[in-house]
C-alpha cells in the first residue's frame, strides 16, 4: 500500500510520469547534464510541495528525460512542468554553454510541450468496481 502524503487540507498520492524532450531532439543529455537536471528538478519539486521519486534520461538517444513525481494538489501539472522546463533550461544552458553551443544558438533547451501519464494506485477496473459498490454491504 502506498503511504498517503498529508497536505494542508487534503491527503493523497498523485503520481505522474512526465517526459521532457530536447529541442529538435538533439542528443545533448550526457551523464553530467542528466545528473544536474535531476538535482535541479528535485529542488524545484520541493519548492512546490511535490516530490521527485525518480529521474532518468535515455542515455541511448540522449534526447529526453523521464520523471516520476508525486504531484501536490495545490499545483497543476502544466504549471509544474512550466516551472521545471523554464528553470532547468536556463540553468543547463548557462552551466553547459560550451557543450550545447554546436546544437543551440537560440536560448532553448526543451521542445514545446511534454508527455505525461498518471501512474500508481489501483487499476482502473478496481477503482470503477469500488465506486460502483459504494453504499452496499459486501
Amino acid at each position: 500500500m502506498t503511504k498517503l502524503k498529508a497536505h494542508v487540507h487534503s491527503f493523497g498520492f498523485n503520481l505522474v510520469h512526465i517526459v521532457f524532450v530536447t529541442k529538435y531532439r538533439h542528443p545533448v543529455i550526457t551523464d553530467k547534464i542528466e545528473n544536474r537536471l535531476c538535482q535541479l528538478i528535485k529542488k524545484l519539486c520541493q519548492t512546490q510541495d511535490c516530490e521527485l521519486l525518480q529521474c532518468k534520461a535515455d542515455l541511448g538517444t540522449k534526447d529526453h528525460i523521464h520523471l516520476l513525481i508525486d504531484l501536490a494538489p495545490k499545483i497543476s501539472l502544466s504549471k509544474l512542468a512550466n516551472i521545471l522546463k523554464t528553470i532547468t533550461s536556463r540553468e543547463i544552458r548557462k552551466e553547459f554553454a560550451t557543450e550545447l553551443k554546436p546544437y543551440y544558438w537560440k536560448p532553448v533547451f526543451w521542445k514545446r510541450g511534454f508527455g505525461y501519464t498518471s501512474a500508481g494506485g489501483a487499476p482502473l477496473t478496481v477503482l470503477k468496481k469500488y465506486i460502483e459498490n459504494q453504499g452496499y454491504d459486501s
